[in-house]
């Protein structure tokens, strides 16, 4: 188990087995970043031609290691490019630090001198350190060697002895362990998680979480299959129905006294997800495993929301189903009546994440709340469009800049797409039904299924968060991003949660004005 220390010192003097310095373009030629001037000072003008002759040219995570021979206390430097000096941002630092401390994996203590000397600066560097440390191994033998790791990860600030960096450097760990719960749920393979396993996961963190003297007070409530049939939420039962393992419903509430505002939060959770009879072509099935990254990461968020004590109240609805084909699964050209009494007749039993959403979404807006925002790993068509790196958000004009906003603090990334007029047409075009859950039209289908849930969001401010593509990282690292689930989003909702927390208690300090 990894630790952090946030410390004053000189890089160039720090006794740890290794330290990271950042190397930035700067004019014509490379120099070291802010925080790490002694380390340049110490080998002075024979710097640039040391890292001349190892071909490093500063780009963005490039890493080099060079033995000190004893020209600073540490006997290996880490050499980080940070890219151009003058484009320098928390997001290049984050990523840089998760590379470097994946690059010295058997370092017992490894000191970091990359810029901090904001709190912006500070944050990211501490959360790049701890999500490019992240490994699973839960499923590797117990004969197996120890998986490496570095002993003690210290950050080097000049703010180190402030209260304010402090609180930041704390909050940075606990938002990085929250995204890294979020990856370990979606690595977990399907025959360890399914509904009934996602809710005790759940059920466990929320009796940790809530335990002990001033700890937070989070609501819980679960629906079992008879709660689901009594509240009439048949897309979740359509879904669920072909499995062995029954749906649930999961909802938590975080609900301060001083809360203004109320932000809902539905997250698609897909234990794993076959096709249906609409099957998958069997490698399109290897990662649906992560079909659930929605829901962990909803639930994730309003734990650590519910840590911090942001006086903001937020509701996480988590609905949860396997899909699966059996002689009871749904069949195309079925119809099922959502909560409300919306009818949808199935035509594509792939596309079932927009049928389980569709009864959170309506039970979210019962609640009344001020703005509702749903994750989901909904739509291959949204990877074609954006990537695997870049979510689509979809909805309310209003809301989806907010999100841009805040996924640009959190720096992970997104981009607004359209719900064109004739999506609402051609949600509209079944002949039996009051509308077609997919009408096998090749083109904008992601457009189509974020206008299908438009039709369960009352009419509230809205945005739909299509994270398909940087859910699951089926390539190798980079940065502070592994291999597989990724925890992309969690970091964005809490930055756009901690906004509408400042909105609220500035609109509160003006009443008291």
């Amino acid at each position: 188990m990894t630790s952090y220390t946030l410390r004053k010192g000189s890089p160039a003097k720090t006794r740890s087995d290794a330290v990271v310095v950042g190397v930035v373009k700067a004019g014509k030629g490379l120099t070291v970043a802010a925080g790490a001037e002694e380390v340049g000072e110490a080998w002075g003008r024979k710097l640039r031609p040391l890292l001349s002759s190892l071909g490093f040219k500063g780009s963005v995570g490039e890493v080099a290691k060079v033995p000190s021979s004893g020209v600073v206390s540490s006997p290996l430097v880490v050499f980080v490019g940070l890219g151009d000096e003058k484009d320098l941002s928390p997001d290049v630092v984050r990523r840089a630090a998760g590379g470097v401390v994946r690059a010295v994996p058997n370092a017992a203590t490894l000191a970091i001198a990359l810029p901090a000397d904001s709190l912006p600066l500070l944050s990211a560097v501490t959360e790049g350190a701890v999500l490019g440390g992240y490994t699973f191994t839960q499923f590797k033998a117990q004969t197996a060697p120890t998986t490496p790791g570095v002993g003690e990860v210290i950050v080097l600030s000049p703010l180190a002895r402030q209260d304010e960096a402090s609180r930041a450097f704390e909050q940075a760990q606990q938002l990085a362990d929250a995204v890294n719960t979020t990856r370990d749920w979606v690595n977990l393979p399907p025959n360890e998680l399914d509904p009934e396993r996602f809710v005790e996961l759940v059920t466990e963190q929320h009796k940790a979480a809530t335990k002990g003297r001033g700890a937070p007070k989070v609501g819980i409530e679960v629906w079992d299959v008879e709660r689901l049939t009594e509240d009439g939420c048949g897309g979740i039962l359509g879904v669920g129905q072909g499995s062995d393992s029954p749906p649930r419903l999961v909802k938590l509430t975080w609900d301060p006294a001083d809360a203004t505002r109320h932000v809902a939060l539905v997250g698609k959770g897909i234990t794993y997800d076959s096709g249906g009879y609409t099957i998958k072509p069997a490698g399109s099935m290897a990662t649906m495993k992560s079909d659930m990254a929605g829901a962990a990461t909803v639930v994730q968020t309003l734990f650590h929301v519910a840590r911090l004590g942001l006086p903001v109240k937020v509701t996480a609805w988590a609905p949860l189903a396997e899909n699966m084909v059996s002689g009871t699964a749904v069949r195309p050209g079925d119809v099922l009546t959502i909560r409300g009494g919306t009818t949808v007749e199935i035509s594509n039993t792939d596309a079932e994440g927009r049928l389980v959403l569709a009864d959170a979404l309506v039970l979210a807006t019962e609640d009344e709340p001020d703005e509702v925002i749903d994750v989901a790993t909904l739509t291959g068509h949204m990877v074609v469009a954006l990537g695997d790196r870049i979510a689509g958000v979809l909805g309310s004009d209003e809301l989806v800049a907010d999100v841009r906003t805040a996924a640009e603090t959190a720096g992970e990334s997104v981009w607004p797409m359209p719900i064109p007029a004739e999506m609402s047409e051609r949600i509209r075009g079944s002949k039996i039904a009051d509308i077609a859950q997919h009408d096998w039209v090749r083109w904008g289908g992601g457009l189509y299924a974020a206008a299908f849930l438009r039709e369960f969001t009352a009419g509230l401010p809205w945005a739909h968060i299509d994270i398909a593509g940087p859910s699951f990282n089926s390539g190798g690292p980079s940065g502070h991003v592994p291999n597989g689930g990724t925890g992309c989003t969690v970091a964005t909702l809490v930055a756009h949660l901690t906004s509408r927390a400042g909105t609220a208690t500035e609109a509160e300090s003006a009443t008291d004005d």
